[in-house]
């Protein structure tokens, strides 16, 4: 069946705690008395946000439609000839295609406005995509809409309870023909969908936009026994949105990501789209590379997960599979495309006619007689060969260097460590350091003058960073068999401790430290089995900051705190280690201040500080074994680690 496509928030949690630190004594004892209940609601409460994520939503849906009003039996909007509504022609994201019969006038032979047949395209007014207006996709369609692939809308407006697109009508999918030839493309048919399809896209992203859904389903021929039943033509552009500011001069979208966010069909989206990350032109090449696979191949290694957590599983799936492994039975371009387009940066822009030229090899050489019309493509390739006769050698050979590949399928745990500049101050270290060994380090620390500021597990073995430049009073800490030990913590906010540093081990066991003379004045924190980004936005709104980021196996824990000393913070998180958004937002006056990783994922976040610090160098690193010797390197240059953390760095 094809997949249905998601315009969700999304968010994995199941068997959650919130909790946190009431202002008064009073309210403390209170919240103690009601402890259980309050467990009870907040499980609820989660789980509700668990039930609207991921996964097919069957009966959300029925529900939507069941609530519409029926479809109009005739339709004339916009100054149209009247149609009558006939068959359904399919469903999409935001809305319903119908036949539409002309009425009065027109005939077979009539082309544009006046044909006999039209689709009309339905969206009622409380759908999503129209956001108390008409719909967003009206917009696309006014910039896009008639240009090379897409089709042309010759009228539109309201009738009724529904917005109305009258649309030149179309053949089949690619789905369709997909499912009707065996489940299996040739390498030829497969080869002329892809430079065509690139033809589109480059056409549609110097118009500013990128599609945002691209699909089999969405890609449709023209009209069979017509001059156009071999063009192809991209369709639903209710998800497109601009990566690009402004006209034809304008600047780059900005990035940002918001991991509990998902626009586009789970089968075919990129990994940056499950992972919440701003659309850009990287994101439509990469869903047609998963399209163009699976069209030869008939099957997707990542198909068959069901259920709330759906899009992670997915996500971990592409993230896992390589290029080498994706398209083992594939031509050697899939390959080479897939490489490229999975490796390119939030803002890079694409080289279409290197895209185009990998799949000419496979392309029959009389285009008349190709099974899709490449017109759009051919143009590209004569470009491409202008282009190259004015170029020299030097500049073709260094256009196509070798670039570092950052999705190579194979799974890695490290040590990710931070390091902050700071004033000479003396800092120390322990790893390896098991249960029994905690309590002698710590003393003998501070009997030295020196607090924790930084706790980490790896292998149920804790790592302790004491030094002189916590600005803390006084410290207590629980080693607990449990990941954050509800009950101490109550206790310690009663006497004015606030957590100031946790860690998780693999058995399911935690270390927190807890301090006086922080700044913070409230605190917050939550146990998660699935980054808890929906909770961490919320606390945002509220005014609150992470300060604190540990995790027990898959769980994670995030404490929040109110005074942080922050103005703005930001997510990374990912299936490996997110360089790209860390030197963004670096470069937006970002410094990381918390890090955590499970097997699957690293999530860093990122803050802004209210005072400018005088020395903003930060460096991190990535190592297998505990980085003890960088550290003293770091020391030499007054680099001072500040977060550490043990996980999965590399996909």
């Amino acid at each position: 069946m094809p997949e249905p496509r998601r315009r969700v928030r999304r968010g994995r949690v199941a068997d959650a705690v919130a909790l946190e630190r009431p202002r008064t004594r009073l309210a403390a004892r209170k919240l103690k008395e009601e402890n259980q209940v309050g467990e009870e609601e907040e499980e609820k409460e989660v789980m509700a946000i668990g039930n609207d994520s991921g996964g097919s939503n069957k009966a959300a849906a029925q529900e939507e439609e069941g609530n519409t009003a029926p479809f109009p039996e005739r339709v004339q909007v916009g100054g149209s000839p009247l149609y009558k509504v006939e068959r359904k022609l399919g469903k999409g994201g935001f809305g319903q295609v119908f036949v539409g019969r002309r009425i009065t006038g027109g005939n077979e032979r009539s082309a544009g406005a006046s044909i006999l047949e039209v689709a009309l395209k339905f969206e009622h007014r409380t759908s999503k995509g129209c956001n108390y207006g008409p719909p967003h996709e009206w917009q696309v369609y006014n910039t896009l809409g008639g240009s090379h692939g897409v089709p042309r809308v010759h009228f539109k407006g309201r009738q009724g309870d529904y917005y109305v697109m009258v649309m030149d009508i179309l053949g089949p999918s690619l789905w369709d023909i997909w499912n009707t030839s065996g489940q299996a493309m040739s390498s030829e048919m497969v080869a002329c969908i892809a430079v065509e399809s690139l033809s589109i896209l480059e056409k549609m992203h110097a118009k500013g936009y990128v599609h945002g859904d691209v699909k089999p389903e969405n890609f449709l021929l023209g009209q069979p026994s017509t001059s156009q039943e071999k063009k192809l033509f991209l369709v639903d552009l209710g998800l497109a949105t601009k990566w690009r500011e402004g006209g034809g001069g304008g600047q780059h979208a900005e990035y940002d990501q918001r991991p509990d966010m998902f626009r586009g069909t789970v089968r075919y989206a990129s990994a940056h789209a499950h992972l919440g990350r701003t659309a850009s032109r990287r994101d439509d090449l990469e869903s047609l590379a998963y399209t163009l696979i699976f069209l030869h191949r008939g099957r997707l290694p990542w198909q068959g997960y069901q259920g709330d957590n759906k899009s992670f599983l997915v996500c971990k799936k592409k993230m896992a599979t390589s290029p080498d492994m994706l398209c083992c039975f594939c031509p050697p371009p899939f390959k080479q495309f897939l490489e490229i387009v999975v490796n390119m940066k939030f803002d890079e822009e694409p080289n279409y006619g290197k895209l185009v030229s990998l799949f000419q090899e496979l392309l029959g050489e009389n285009p008349a007689i190709r099974p899709i019309n490449t017109e759009g493509a051919q143009k590209i390739i004569f470009q491409v060969g202008q282009k190259r006769g004015r170029l020299s050698i030097g500049e073709e050979e260094e256009e196509d260097a070798p670039r570092k590949k950052v999705r190579l399928g194979v799974p890695a745990t490290q040590w990710i460590s931070i390091y902050n500049a700071r004033q000479p101050m003396k800092q120390r270290y322990h790893y390896n350091v098991a249960d029994t060994r905690l309590a002698q380090h710590i003393e003998r620390g501070t009997a030295d003058g020196l607090l924790i500021s930084c706790v980490s597990s790896c292998s149920n073995l804790w790592a302790l960073i004491m030094d002189a430049g916590t600005g803390f009073t006084n410290q207590v800490y629980e080693l607990s068999p449990v990941f954050l030990h509800k009950e101490w913590i109550m206790e310690q906010w009663e006497k004015n401790y606030y957590i100031s540093s946790i860690a998780g081990a693999t058995n399911g066991s935690s270390l927190v430290v807890m301090s006086k003379g922080t700044a913070y004045t409230q605190q917050s924190y939550k146990v998660s089995d699935s980054f808890p980004f929906k909770w961490i936005n919320k606390k945002w709104r509220e005014g609150f900051h992470v300060t604190s980021m540990a995790t027990a196996g898959t769980r994670w824990g995030v404490v929040m705190s109110r005074n942080s000393g922050y103005s703005e913070q930001v997510v990374e998180l990912d299936f490996l280690y997110p360089s790209e958004g860390i030197h963004r937002r670096w470069d937006g006056g970002f410094r990381i201040t918390s890090t955590a990783a499970t097997t699957d994922q690293a999530a860093l976040i990122l803050s802004i500080p209210r005072r400018r610090l005088v020395d903003e160098t930060q460096e991190t690193l990535r190592t297998s074994q505990f980085p003890s010797t960088h550290v003293k390197e770091k020391w030499g240059k007054n680099l001072y680690l500040a977060s550490l953390s043990y996980g999965r760095t590399v996909s």
